[in-house]
Protein backbone atom coordinates (compact mmCIF):
# COMPACT_ATOMS: atom_id res chain seq x y z
CA UNK A 1 0.00 0.00 0.00
CA UNK A 2 1.46 3.27 -1.05
CA UNK A 3 0.65 6.36 1.09
CA UNK A 4 1.29 9.93 -1.13
CA UNK A 5 1.30 13.04 0.50
CA UNK A 6 -0.21 16.14 -0.98
CA UNK A 7 -1.69 14.61 -3.92
CA UNK A 8 -3.76 16.90 -6.07
CA UNK A 9 -7.32 16.21 -6.28
CA UNK A 10 -8.42 18.31 -9.08
CA UNK A 11 -7.42 15.83 -11.52
CA UNK A 12 -9.61 13.32 -10.02
CA UNK A 13 -12.98 15.34 -10.45
CA UNK A 14 -15.26 16.20 -13.88
CA UNK A 15 -15.11 19.77 -12.20
CA UNK A 16 -11.20 20.37 -12.58
CA UNK A 17 -11.53 21.78 -9.08
CA UNK A 18 -10.12 21.25 -5.85
CA UNK A 19 -7.05 21.27 -3.72
CA UNK A 20 -4.62 18.22 -2.58
CA UNK A 21 -5.39 15.60 0.01
CA UNK A 22 -3.16 15.74 3.00
CA UNK A 23 -2.48 11.59 2.33
CA UNK A 24 -4.03 9.36 -0.65
CA UNK A 25 -3.91 5.90 -1.32
CA UNK A 26 -5.14 4.31 -4.12
CA UNK A 27 -6.58 0.81 -3.31
CA UNK A 28 -6.87 -2.05 -5.99
CA UNK A 29 -8.34 -5.04 -4.00
CA UNK A 30 -10.32 -5.46 -0.74
CA UNK A 31 -7.07 -6.09 1.69
CA UNK A 32 -5.69 -2.22 0.84
CA UNK A 33 -9.11 -1.25 1.57
CA UNK A 34 -8.80 -2.51 5.03
CA UNK A 35 -5.44 -2.01 5.44
CA UNK A 36 -5.92 1.64 4.61
CA UNK A 37 -8.92 2.23 6.98
CA UNK A 38 -7.01 0.93 9.60
CA UNK A 39 -4.64 3.25 8.89
CA UNK A 40 -6.78 5.99 9.09
CA UNK A 41 -8.00 4.80 12.16
CA UNK A 42 -4.55 4.80 14.03
CA UNK A 43 -3.81 8.34 12.94
CA UNK A 44 -7.25 9.18 13.91
CA UNK A 45 -7.64 10.87 10.17
CA UNK A 46 -11.09 11.72 8.65
CA UNK A 47 -11.50 9.41 5.65
CA UNK A 48 -12.88 10.07 2.13
CA UNK A 49 -13.66 7.59 -0.49
CA UNK A 50 -13.06 8.93 -3.83
CA UNK A 51 -14.69 6.96 -7.06
CA UNK A 52 -14.80 8.59 -10.09
CA UNK A 53 -14.80 12.24 -8.89
CA UNK A 54 -18.04 12.31 -11.40
CA UNK A 55 -20.59 14.04 -8.75
CA UNK A 56 -18.13 15.88 -6.37
CA UNK A 57 -16.80 19.57 -5.65
CA UNK A 58 -13.36 19.29 -3.37
CA UNK A 59 -12.58 22.65 -1.42
CA UNK A 60 -9.93 25.26 -2.66
CA UNK A 61 -8.39 23.89 0.52
CA UNK A 62 -8.23 20.20 0.11
CA UNK A 63 -9.31 17.53 2.47
CA UNK A 64 -7.28 16.93 5.60
CA UNK A 65 -7.33 13.44 5.61
CA UNK A 66 -6.71 10.12 3.84
CA UNK A 67 -8.48 9.96 0.16
CA UNK A 68 -8.96 6.49 -0.61
CA UNK A 69 -9.40 6.30 -4.03
CA UNK A 70 -11.27 2.50 -5.15
CA UNK A 71 -9.43 1.27 -7.99
CA UNK A 72 -10.83 -2.49 -7.74
CA UNK A 73 -11.62 -4.35 -11.20
CA UNK A 74 -13.44 -6.97 -13.03
CA UNK A 75 -16.36 -7.70 -14.03
CA UNK A 76 -18.58 -11.45 -14.35
CA UNK A 77 -22.46 -12.70 -15.27
CA UNK A 78 -23.89 -15.73 -14.47
CA UNK A 79 -27.54 -16.62 -14.95
CA UNK A 80 -29.76 -16.44 -12.03
CA UNK A 81 -30.56 -19.85 -10.36
CA UNK A 82 -34.09 -18.55 -9.61
CA UNK A 83 -34.72 -17.10 -13.01
CA UNK A 84 -33.47 -18.88 -16.29
CA UNK A 85 -34.13 -15.41 -18.52
CA UNK A 86 -31.87 -13.20 -16.23
CA UNK A 87 -28.45 -12.92 -15.24
CA UNK A 88 -26.64 -11.56 -12.72
CA UNK A 89 -23.47 -9.53 -13.25
CA UNK A 90 -20.81 -8.79 -10.53
CA UNK A 91 -18.64 -5.42 -11.19
CA UNK A 92 -16.28 -4.08 -8.80
CA UNK A 93 -16.73 -0.73 -7.31
CA UNK A 94 -13.34 0.99 -9.56
CA UNK A 95 -14.73 -0.71 -13.23
CA UNK A 96 -16.24 2.42 -15.23
CA UNK A 97 -19.47 2.68 -15.01
CA UNK A 98 -19.99 2.93 -19.05
CA UNK A 99 -18.06 0.07 -19.81
CA UNK A 100 -20.07 -1.19 -17.55
CA UNK A 101 -23.47 -0.69 -19.36
CA UNK A 102 -21.38 -1.25 -23.06
CA UNK A 103 -20.65 -4.78 -21.64
CA UNK A 104 -24.54 -5.58 -20.40
CA UNK A 105 -26.25 -3.91 -23.00
CA UNK A 106 -23.59 -5.94 -26.01
CA UNK A 107 -24.51 -9.29 -24.31
CA UNK A 108 -28.35 -8.43 -25.09
CA UNK A 109 -29.05 -7.64 -21.12
CA UNK A 110 -31.49 -5.18 -20.06
CA UNK A 111 -31.95 -2.83 -17.29
CA UNK A 112 -29.03 -0.47 -17.62
CA UNK A 113 -29.06 1.44 -21.00
CA UNK A 114 -30.88 4.48 -20.08
CA UNK A 115 -27.78 4.97 -18.01
CA UNK A 116 -25.01 5.27 -20.79
CA UNK A 117 -23.20 8.18 -20.61
CA UNK A 118 -23.07 8.77 -17.08
CA UNK A 119 -19.22 9.46 -15.80
CA UNK A 120 -18.20 8.12 -12.65
CA UNK A 121 -17.56 4.36 -11.27
CA UNK A 122 -19.65 1.58 -10.32
CA UNK A 123 -19.46 1.66 -6.85
CA UNK A 124 -20.73 5.47 -6.74
CA UNK A 125 -24.17 4.09 -8.36
CA UNK A 126 -26.02 3.17 -5.67
CA UNK A 127 -24.81 6.06 -3.31
CA UNK A 128 -27.19 8.22 -5.20
CA UNK A 129 -29.52 5.92 -6.89
CA UNK A 130 -28.24 6.60 -10.25
CA UNK A 131 -31.12 7.43 -12.66
CA UNK A 132 -31.84 9.01 -16.06
CA UNK A 133 -34.25 8.96 -18.41
CA UNK A 134 -36.59 6.89 -17.16
CA UNK A 135 -34.07 4.36 -15.03
CA UNK A 136 -32.83 4.03 -11.51
CA UNK A 137 -29.92 1.55 -10.44
CA UNK A 138 -32.46 0.60 -7.45
CA UNK A 139 -34.31 -1.50 -10.38
CA UNK A 140 -31.48 -3.86 -11.15
CA UNK A 141 -29.29 -3.78 -8.36
CA UNK A 142 -29.52 -7.66 -6.56
CA UNK A 143 -26.59 -6.63 -3.68
CA UNK A 144 -23.93 -4.88 -3.29
CA UNK A 145 -20.31 -5.84 -1.09
CA UNK A 146 -18.64 -3.07 1.09
CA UNK A 147 -16.88 -2.62 4.09
CA UNK A 148 -17.84 -1.65 6.89
CA UNK A 149 -16.02 0.57 9.16
CA UNK A 150 -17.78 0.25 12.19
CA UNK A 151 -18.02 -3.33 12.09
CA UNK A 152 -14.09 -3.50 10.65
CA UNK A 153 -15.65 -6.19 8.31
CA UNK A 154 -16.69 -6.90 4.83
CA UNK A 155 -20.42 -6.95 4.50
CA UNK A 156 -23.15 -8.08 1.79
CA UNK A 157 -26.45 -5.61 1.52
CA UNK A 158 -29.64 -6.98 -0.48
CA UNK A 159 -30.69 -4.50 -2.34
CA UNK A 160 -33.90 -3.94 -0.31
CA UNK A 161 -31.76 -3.04 2.68
CA UNK A 162 -30.20 -0.50 1.15
CA UNK A 163 -33.17 2.18 1.62
CA UNK A 164 -33.34 3.52 -2.29
CA UNK A 165 -35.51 6.17 -2.95
CA UNK A 166 -34.89 9.10 -5.54
CA UNK A 167 -31.16 10.26 -5.53
CA UNK A 168 -31.13 8.54 -2.18
CA UNK A 169 -29.96 5.60 -0.43
CA UNK A 170 -28.42 4.87 2.52
CA UNK A 171 -25.09 5.30 1.76
CA UNK A 172 -26.05 9.17 1.58
CA UNK A 173 -28.26 9.39 4.27
CA UNK A 174 -28.14 7.58 7.82
CA UNK A 175 -25.16 5.70 6.58
CA UNK A 176 -23.43 8.49 5.34
CA UNK A 177 -19.30 7.40 5.43
CA UNK A 178 -19.94 4.10 7.41
CA UNK A 179 -19.50 2.15 3.97
CA UNK A 180 -16.93 1.67 1.27
CA UNK A 181 -18.85 -0.04 -1.39
CA UNK A 182 -16.32 -2.92 -3.18
CA UNK A 183 -18.60 -4.57 -5.61
CA UNK A 184 -22.62 -4.44 -6.89
CA UNK A 185 -23.92 -6.95 -7.84
CA UNK A 186 -27.16 -6.14 -10.65
CA UNK A 187 -29.92 -8.23 -11.73
CA UNK A 188 -30.25 -8.03 -15.35
CA UNK A 189 -33.15 -9.62 -18.32
CA UNK A 190 -31.11 -11.31 -21.00
CA UNK A 191 -32.96 -10.54 -24.29
CA UNK A 192 -35.55 -7.51 -22.66
CA UNK A 193 -36.59 -5.18 -24.17
CA UNK A 194 -35.18 -1.33 -23.59
CA UNK A 195 -37.02 0.84 -21.52
CA UNK A 196 -38.82 3.93 -23.79
CA UNK A 197 -40.52 5.61 -21.76
CA UNK A 198 -38.89 8.96 -21.02
CA UNK A 199 -40.28 11.53 -23.67
CA UNK A 200 -37.01 12.55 -25.34
CA UNK A 201 -36.86 8.82 -25.89
CA UNK A 202 -40.27 8.29 -27.09
CA UNK A 203 -39.96 10.92 -29.98
CA UNK A 204 -37.17 8.92 -30.97
CA UNK A 205 -38.85 5.50 -30.85
CA UNK A 206 -42.42 5.80 -31.04
CA UNK A 207 -45.01 2.83 -30.11
CA UNK A 208 -44.93 0.19 -32.63
CA UNK A 209 -40.86 0.91 -32.87
CA UNK A 210 -38.62 -1.88 -31.11
CA UNK A 211 -35.34 -0.54 -30.71
CA UNK A 212 -32.29 -2.57 -29.58
CA UNK A 213 -30.73 -1.87 -26.35
CA UNK A 214 -27.66 -0.60 -28.21
CA UNK A 215 -29.98 1.63 -29.94
CA UNK A 216 -31.62 3.00 -27.01
CA UNK A 217 -28.20 3.50 -25.35
CA UNK A 218 -26.25 4.94 -27.97
CA UNK A 219 -29.74 8.02 -28.22
CA UNK A 220 -29.28 8.32 -24.96
CA UNK A 221 -25.61 9.03 -24.78
CA UNK A 222 -26.29 11.47 -27.79
CA UNK A 223 -29.21 13.42 -25.64
CA UNK A 224 -26.99 13.56 -22.77
CA UNK A 225 -23.94 14.94 -25.41
CA UNK A 226 -26.80 17.44 -26.75
CA UNK A 227 -27.23 18.81 -23.15
CA UNK A 228 -23.44 18.84 -22.34
CA UNK A 229 -23.85 15.93 -20.00
CA UNK A 230 -21.59 13.52 -21.57
CA UNK A 231 -17.89 13.82 -21.00
CA UNK A 232 -16.10 14.95 -24.07
CA UNK A 233 -12.36 15.92 -24.43
CA UNK A 234 -12.13 19.65 -24.86
CA UNK A 235 -15.51 20.49 -24.11
CA UNK A 236 -16.06 23.53 -21.76
CA UNK A 237 -19.90 22.72 -20.63
CA UNK A 238 -18.33 19.15 -19.65
CA UNK A 239 -16.26 19.99 -16.57
CA UNK A 240 -19.09 19.68 -14.40
CA UNK A 241 -20.31 17.65 -11.74
CA UNK A 242 -23.68 17.00 -14.06
CA UNK A 243 -27.01 18.32 -12.78
CA UNK A 244 -26.04 20.68 -9.56
CA UNK A 245 -29.58 20.77 -8.65
CA UNK A 246 -32.33 17.88 -7.81
CA UNK A 247 -35.66 18.64 -8.98
CA UNK A 248 -37.71 19.04 -6.22
CA UNK A 249 -40.38 16.67 -4.67
CA UNK A 250 -43.28 19.79 -3.87
CA UNK A 251 -46.78 19.31 -2.73
CA UNK A 252 -49.64 19.53 -4.86
CA UNK A 253 -50.48 22.88 -3.38
CA UNK A 254 -47.21 24.29 -4.01
CA UNK A 255 -46.61 23.55 -7.68
CA UNK A 256 -50.68 25.33 -8.17
CA UNK A 257 -49.17 28.40 -6.42
CA UNK A 258 -45.84 27.69 -8.61
CA UNK A 259 -48.32 27.69 -11.58
CA UNK A 260 -50.09 30.81 -10.61
CA UNK A 261 -46.58 32.55 -10.73
CA UNK A 262 -45.74 31.55 -14.06
CA UNK A 263 -46.75 32.97 -17.32
CA UNK A 264 -46.74 29.58 -19.02
CA UNK A 265 -47.86 25.98 -16.94
CA UNK A 266 -44.74 24.57 -15.49
CA UNK A 267 -43.54 21.16 -16.20
CA UNK A 268 -44.30 18.18 -13.71
CA UNK A 269 -43.53 14.44 -13.34
CA UNK A 270 -44.31 11.97 -11.06
CA UNK A 271 -42.66 11.71 -7.12
CA UNK A 272 -41.82 8.20 -7.12
CA UNK A 273 -43.91 5.74 -5.65
CA UNK A 274 -42.63 5.82 -2.16
CA UNK A 275 -45.11 6.95 0.35
CA UNK A 276 -43.82 10.02 1.39
CA UNK A 277 -44.06 10.84 -1.97
CA UNK A 278 -47.83 10.90 -2.02
CA UNK A 279 -49.65 13.69 -3.28
CA UNK A 280 -46.40 15.38 -4.50
CA UNK A 281 -45.06 16.05 -7.91
CA UNK A 282 -42.02 16.46 -9.33
CA UNK A 283 -40.59 19.77 -11.05
CA UNK A 284 -37.92 20.19 -12.74
CA UNK A 285 -34.83 22.93 -11.49
CA UNK A 286 -33.89 23.86 -14.53
CA UNK A 287 -37.34 25.39 -14.93
CA UNK A 288 -37.31 26.90 -12.05
CA UNK A 289 -33.89 28.40 -12.20
CA UNK A 290 -34.71 29.65 -15.81
CA UNK A 291 -38.02 31.58 -14.53
CA UNK A 292 -35.77 33.21 -11.80
CA UNK A 293 -34.14 34.86 -14.26
CA UNK A 294 -30.69 32.79 -15.24
CA UNK A 295 -30.40 31.34 -19.11
CA UNK A 296 -27.56 28.45 -20.59
CA UNK A 297 -24.41 30.45 -19.95
CA UNK A 298 -24.92 32.88 -17.56
CA UNK A 299 -21.15 33.82 -16.25
CA UNK A 300 -19.63 34.69 -12.49
CA UNK A 301 -16.24 35.13 -13.72
CA UNK A 302 -14.70 31.44 -14.55
CA UNK A 303 -17.99 29.28 -12.60
CA UNK A 304 -20.71 29.63 -15.25
CA UNK A 305 -24.23 27.81 -15.88
CA UNK A 306 -23.85 25.28 -18.93
CA UNK A 307 -24.22 27.03 -22.28
CA UNK A 308 -26.71 23.49 -23.25
CA UNK A 309 -28.14 22.56 -20.10
CA UNK A 310 -29.18 25.16 -16.95
CA UNK A 311 -29.24 22.36 -14.70
CA UNK A 312 -25.34 22.00 -15.16
CA UNK A 313 -22.75 24.19 -13.81
CA UNK A 314 -19.37 24.42 -15.11
CA UNK A 315 -15.45 25.40 -14.74
CA UNK A 316 -15.20 27.41 -18.02
CA UNK A 317 -11.10 27.56 -17.11
CA UNK A 318 -9.85 28.35 -13.09
CA UNK A 319 -12.73 28.08 -11.42
CA UNK A 320 -12.43 27.69 -8.17
CA UNK A 321 -14.65 25.71 -6.05
CA UNK A 322 -15.84 29.26 -4.21
CA UNK A 323 -16.99 30.86 -7.50
CA UNK A 324 -18.66 27.78 -8.16
CA UNK A 325 -20.87 28.07 -4.52
CA UNK A 326 -21.46 31.59 -5.27
CA UNK A 327 -22.82 31.05 -8.68
CA UNK A 328 -24.90 28.00 -6.69
CA UNK A 329 -26.09 30.62 -4.13
CA UNK A 330 -27.00 33.24 -6.39
CA UNK A 331 -29.07 30.81 -7.92
CA UNK A 332 -30.73 29.45 -5.31
CA UNK A 333 -31.56 32.89 -3.52
CA UNK A 334 -33.33 33.96 -6.71
CA UNK A 335 -35.31 30.56 -7.31
CA UNK A 336 -36.24 30.92 -3.16
CA UNK A 337 -37.23 34.85 -3.64
CA UNK A 338 -39.87 33.59 -7.00
CA UNK A 339 -41.17 30.37 -6.03
CA UNK A 340 -40.38 30.15 -2.13
CA UNK A 341 -38.34 26.41 -2.87
CA UNK A 342 -34.99 25.97 -1.82
CA UNK A 343 -33.04 23.85 -4.12
CA UNK A 344 -30.52 21.06 -3.02
CA UNK A 345 -27.21 20.49 -4.43
CA UNK A 346 -26.60 17.22 -5.97
CA UNK A 347 -22.43 16.91 -5.93
CA UNK A 348 -20.96 15.58 -2.78
CA UNK A 349 -19.11 18.39 -1.39
CA UNK A 350 -15.74 17.17 0.39
CA UNK A 351 -12.95 19.64 2.48
CA UNK A 352 -15.82 22.07 3.53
Amino acid sequence: MLIEENKPLAPFTTFGIGGPARFFVEAASEEEIAEAAAWADLRHLPLFVLGGGSNLLVSDAGFDGLVLHVALQGITAAGASDHPDESIYQAAAGEDWNYFVACSTEAGCAGVECLAGIPGTVGGTPVQNVGAYGQEVASSIECLRAFDLHARAFVEIPAAECGFAYRRSRFNTVDRGRYIITRVDYRLTRGGAPTVRYADLQRVFPEGTQPTLAEVAAEVRRLRQSKGMLLVEGDPDCKSAGSFFKNPVISEEQFLAIAALSDAAPPRFPAGAEPENQGHVKIPAAWLIEQAGFKKGYALDAAAISSRHTLALTNRGGATAAGILALAERITAAVEERFGIALQMEPVMVGF
